[in-house]
């Protein structure tokens, strides 16, 4: 199973949709709150070059935000991903 890290925040739907989102896929996540930790806001930055989360990373190759997540599913690639 895939290695999948999300950078989040506290009161995100976008947060939740991704979270629940990967659940379905029975994929669990290792989970980086930003607004708990400023230097892990800093990293997500220097890592995506973004400022808004959700932030995915799937086996440490950035996917983006929920709706790109959406679109790799929506594709049929979400699932090719996840097995790697």
């Amino acid at each position: 199973m895939a290695k999948v890290i999300m950078y989040t925040k506290d009161h995100c739907p976008y947060c939740v949709l991704a979270k629940n989102l990967l659940a379905s896929r029975h994929v669990s996540i290792e989970e980086i709150r930003i607004d708990l930790d400023e230097t892990k806001r800093d990293e997500m930055i220097a890592r995506t070059n973004r400022r808004t989360v959700p932030q995915i990373f799937i086996n440490d190759q950035p996917i983006g935000g929920y709706d790109d997540l959406a679109a790799l599913l929506k594709a049929g690639k979400l699932d090719e991903l996840l097995k790697s």
